[in-house]
């Protein structure tokens, strides 16, 4: 398909000059939305594909971005992950993925002076070693879009949800369902801990609008968000003398842990213990029972960070940093409301 078609041909097709189809095809400069139509029907017609490894070389570029993750084997980064290699697959780029543990200077690798020796254009990060003034060090010429916690100094994209809105909303669910000793799990206090401290937030807002007190005890911290920290943080929190009626988890995986540690105690989910969980992942959908969750929009993300750091790759001038809020939603199945309530949703 297509092979032989060039950027000639689908000019004369469109009634168009050349210059004009390149522009259209690289989104190198404004086109009127009827010529830009116009060459788009041409272009499918006649099956025209670009030629990537000419249009990058003539560029200076390596036709490949990098996608830096604290954790490969967390499903909610798989999960984005998929969507970025697809999207970038659609433009014509390749995606280098990478997995920092957290290591700080790892993570300071790829925004060093130099990063792009590494072969690649431009990076989709989510940093959890770093910090906010770790950002503001990085080379100023490196295409950079962040996701995660870490707000944008004006010179890089950040694309991120709401977390202090949806760890609320999450929170006021349990408490909307008369639960009165709802416990959160996933709290980290320190430095690099953005995102957990601002569902903690969260979590704190809920119960101050509902006018009930926060029971501190309640308020477990975990160094990761993973099964064997909320299996841990769950037993801990059955052996206080009022153990908890619900949970806010700060991830699927955290809750699914939990919810081990609760089935282990002979303890049933959601009659004893409700769990709410954060992110959505696709074990939660198929656990039993399965879990209720604040569902962020990883296709949003994962399209909207492609579509943002490929215009920051291919302006020459600098790209004005935009602070982007994806969608989310809460998700209400069965480890909150049960199966029959969760069947009528």
């Amino acid at each position: 398909m297509g092979r032989g078609v060039t950027l000639r041909d689908v000019a004369a097709r469109a009634g168009v000059s050349s210059r004009t189809v390149s522009n259209v095809v690289n989104g190198y400069a404004p086109v009127s939305e009827a010529t830009r139509a116009r060459v788009q029907q041409a272009v499918d017609e006649l099956g025209y594909r670009p030629n990537v490894l000419a249009r990058n070389l003539a560029a200076g570029r390596s036709g490949q971005i990098a996608v830096v993750v604290p954790y490969l084997d967390t499903p909610y980064f798989a999960e984005l992950l998929q969507g970025i290699i697809r999207a970038a697959r659609v433009q014509g780029y390749n995606v280098l993925i990478d997995q920092t543990d957290g290591d700080a200077e790892h993570e300071k690798m790829f925004l060093s002076r130099g990063s792009q020796q590494l072969l690649f254009d431009g990076v989709i990060f989510s940093p959890l070693g770093l910090a906010q003034s770790d950002l503001a060090a990085r080379d100023p010429a490196l295409p950079l879009v962040v996701l995660g916690e870490r707000v944008s100094d004006g010179g890089f994209d950040h694309i991120g949800i709401d977390d202090v809105t949806a760890s609320r909303e999450a929170t006021e669910h349990l408490l909307g369902l008369g639960r009165r000793r709802v416990a959160a799990i996933g709290d980290q206090p320190y430095r690099t801990g953005e995102a957990a401290q601002l569902r903690t937030r969260g979590f704190r807002l809920a119960h101050e609008r509902a006018g009930i007190p926060v029971r501190e005890e309640l308020i477990i911290s975990t160094p990761r968000f993973n099964r064997s920290d909320g299996a841990t943080a769950m037993a801990h929190l059955l052996d206080l003398e009022e153990p908890p009626d619900a949970v806010f988890c700060y991830s699927d995986l955290v809750a699914l842990g939990a919810m081990h540690t609760l089935a282990a105690r002979g303890l049933r989910v959601p009659e004893d213990v409700a769990i709410v969980g954060y992110d959505d992942i696709e074990d939660g959908r198929y656990s039993n029972p399965s879990v209720t969750t604040v569902s962020p929009d990883k296709r949003m993300i994962a399209e909207t960070a492609v579509e943002r750091l490929l215009k920051r790759i291919g302006n020459s001038t600098p790209v004005p940093g935009l602070e982007i809020r994806a969608p989310h939603r809460l998700v209400v199945r069965e480890s909150t409301v049960g199966r029959r309530a969760a069947e009528a949703e």
